[in-house]
């Protein structure tokens, strides 16, 4: 209450917060199943004599004793290819530290942060964002879409900007000392330790608010409070932490921002991806087709954002709208995925190969089963069907399995077909 009523207000007195009750809570919110770091040490094995670790983590972080450990860097894949992204995996008890402290930020930041930000942030999701964008985007007719790459954005997060901005809001004492031992906590790789002067590791709980609180204020609050008032016509900015895209209604407003946003990042250590960044013409079709080889003009392009393509298409009804489906490189490494693991399981007994595919496939339904994806969808339902199929065929030389006798599998071990679990309407553009 008292950051909502005085946004200005630095705090210097909030580490009093995290309590025992306070610890258990975050422990509470940290899953269980995650990687271990570089201690080896599971979440069922801490939860052993849960109440004594987390007294003792309590007394080392008030007392100021609290040893950050490294991170142990592990890749996940990036794009298609063998492109790969590093992230780093903090112990257990370091998650529950973070997440507790988050808590605390959360109280203070929630009341500053900007309506455009959706990432990590609670009673937030991805499918919000993209709704957000695709409504703002409907009521200008379309426009003019700068779809923005940061270059390794939390490897270049600049410490000293960093500690800056947090002093805005943040000043105390044990705060910001923890918040200091994560970013000076070095990376693990190979029995290798080494120490980064910028950056923050990628997959720690602290991590995401650090991001969106840098940018915050690097690009949301300059955004709706020095750009937009300059604009002669509407624009929107939708961000989910370092992925964001800015939507204009028209194309001299879209240019002017695009020409000084690698200036306004460069000020703070940032920098854009000089090919991933870019104009993209996203103005709505004419109402009527024109006639085949009349000429009519360029058509509107495609962008993504959160693993979907957004493109103009008709309704049902004949009308123009934005549809999204899934985007081109996320399908191909969800195909991969799969293939990839078939492989590597396919000795396994084909009741545990049915029980993990349904669960990925599930997943995959869950996050891309949006209205007008029913393609992207069935390409992906198949694709699975098939890989199975060509790794069931190949556990020995005598495994060959045909049609028909997969036919039969399938009765018995059905996957689960597609199926659309984020409904949403699809409003005309204003005429």
């Amino acid at each position: 209450m008292l950051a909502r009523q005085r946004p200005p207000m630095a705090f210097t007195s909030l580490a009093y917060h995290i309590d025992i009750e306070w610890l258990r809570e975050a422990y509470g919110r940290t899953r269980k199943s995650g990687a271990v770091g570089v201690d080896e040490q599971t979440g069922r094995q801490y939860a052993a004599d849960l109440e004594g670790n987390l007294r003792s983590l309590l007394d080392r972080a008030q007392s100021g004793t609290y040893f950050a450990p490294p991170v142990k860097r592990a890749y996940i894949p990036k794009g298609t290819g063998d492109e790969k992204r590093a992230i780093g995996i903090p112990t257990f008890e370091d998650k529950v530290l973070q997440r507790a402290v988050v808590m605390v930020l959360e109280s203070v930041y929630e009341q500053d942060f900007l309506d455009c930000s959706y990432g990590f942030r609670p009673h937030r999701s991805p499918h919000q964002a993209l709704e957000a964008f695709r409504n703002q985007m409907m009521e200008m007719r379309g426009g003019w879409v700068v779809e923005v790459d940061i270059r390794k954005f939390f490897d270049t997060l600049d410490h000293s900007h960093l500690r800056e901005m947090l002093g805005r809001r943040i000043r105390d004492g044990v705060l910001r000392r923890l918040i200091d031992k994560w970013l000076k906590a070095g990376v693990l790789e190979d029995g290798q330790l080494s120490y980064a002067e910028d950056g923050s590791p990628q997959g720690g709980v602290i991590s995401p608010m650090l991001s969106n609180m840098y940018l915050h204020y690097v690009l949301d609050e300059w955004f709706e409070g020095q750009v937009k008032p300059l604009l002669s016509g509407r624009a929107c900015l939708i961000r989910y932490a370092d992925d964001f895209v800015m939507g204009f209604e028209r194309e001299a407003d879209a240019r002017a921002v695009l020409e000084v946003l690698p200036k306004r990042f460069g000020r703070y250590g940032l920098s854009l991806h000089p090919t991933k960044t870019r104009l993209v013409r996203f103005t709505r079709p004419p109402r009527q087709d024109p006639p085949k080889g009349s000429g009519s003009g360029p058509r509107p392009e495609t962008f993504d954002l959160l693993g979907f393509t957004h493109y103009w298409g008709r309704s049902l009804k004949g009308h123009w709208v934005i549809k999204r489906k899934t985007s081109r490189s996320r399908l191909s490494r969800a195909v991969q995925a799969v293939y990839t693991w078939c492989r590597k399981h396919r000795h396994q007994e084909v009741a545990q190969q049915h029980r993990a595919l349904v669960q990925k496939m599930r997943g995959h339904y869950g996050y891309y089963g949006v209205t007008c994806n029913d393609r992207a969808l069935y390409s992906f339902y198949r694709q699975v069907g098939l890989s199975w199929k060509k790794w069931l065929s190949r556990r020995s030389q005598r495994a060959f399995t045909s049609w028909d006798w997969f036919a039969r599998l399938l009765k018995r071990y059905p996957l689960p077909a597609p199926r659309i679990t984020h409904s949403y309407l699809l409003p005309t553009a204003n005429p």
